[in-house]
């Protein structure tokens, strides 16, 4: 289960950008599809780094609001708000001049928050399966 706009995952960024610190657009020429999704890329090089070993790379919680998700609800993300966290990435809802802002929620007991996503996401990729 993947956060998707018209099938494509991250809005189209390329997965691997966000581990150097600046989300970069994919090049729609450029992708590779995996679990259902399209993760597009900006180089070659990327996307066989991901085709490769698409775990290390693919956002947690499907790339939706992970303060959202350890509320146990599905909200889009921003494409430019994510952190790295242990080497995983997370996405985060921002309203267009950042009023709102859920990063600030993580960031406050990130280890809480993460411990009740995990779980949540667990639920729901149970549920998914049964359907």
């Amino acid at each position: 289960m993947m956060n998707l706009k018209n099938g494509i995952a991250l809005s189209g960024h390329d997965a691997l950008t966000y581990f150097h610190g600046t989300p970069q657009a994919g090049e729609p020429g450029i992708y590779h599809d995996h679990q259902g999704a399209r993760f597009q890329f900006s180089s070659e090089a990327n996307k066989a780094k991901f085709a490769a070993d698409p775990a290390a790379y693919i956002p947690q919680y499907g790339g939706y609001c992970s303060i959202a998700m350890s509320e146990g609800k599905t909200v889009g993300a921003h494409p430019h708000n994510f952190k790295i966290v242990d080497g995983r990435l997370y996405m985060f809802f921002k309203t267009l001049f950042g009023i709102i802002n859920t990063k600030r929620q993580w960031n406050k007991d990130e280890k809480g928050r993460m411990a009740e996503a995990d779980r949540e996401w667990a639920k729901l990729i149970k549920k998914e399966a049964a359907a």
